[in-house]
């Protein structure tokens, strides 16, 4: 049986009053070091996207959201390798505590047009044009 080539990834757009949005940078000795991202990771199996983030961006950020406070916002499809990329973007305006870089090289807040002249990996491009309209 051929093993299920779509990786599922989830990712929060921790969105401020003031419209700015936060990206990690992500840490060397890992796959595309250096390119700034929305934080997030892998689904697990038998978890739901909004559980995984949750709990993504406790191990990451040291911070607690609710799966309410979780808005589907976009998502993106790309080619990884010999696999498939389905990127699901989740705009979150609450959570508790500070977030800090536990999983990344550094953090920055940014508007979506700032993040234009940022490296980005090539599944996050797209998304800051729909967080744009959102935001």
């Amino acid at each position: 049986m051929e093993k299920n080539p779509t990786l599922m990834v989830v990712a929060a757009a921790l969105a401020r009053p003031d419209g700015r949005v936060l990206l990690q940078q992500r840490p060397a000795g890992k796959a595309m070091a250096g390119l700034w991202e929305f934080p997030g990771g892998k689904v697990e199996p038998g978890e739901r996207p909004e559980q995984a983030l949750v709990r993504e961006l406790r191990e990451e950020l040291g911070i607690g959201v609710e799966e309410a406070a979780l808005a589907p916002a976009a998502f993106a499809s790309a080619p990884l390798g010999d696999r498939h990329l389905l990127l699901l973007l989740f705009l979150c305006r609450r959570w508790e505590g500070e977030p800090r870089p536990l999983d990344a090289a550094a953090l920055q807040w940014a508007t979506p047009a700032e993040m234009r002249a940022l490296a980005m990996p090539p599944a996050d491009v797209p998304l800051v044009e729909a967080l744009e309209r959102l935001l």
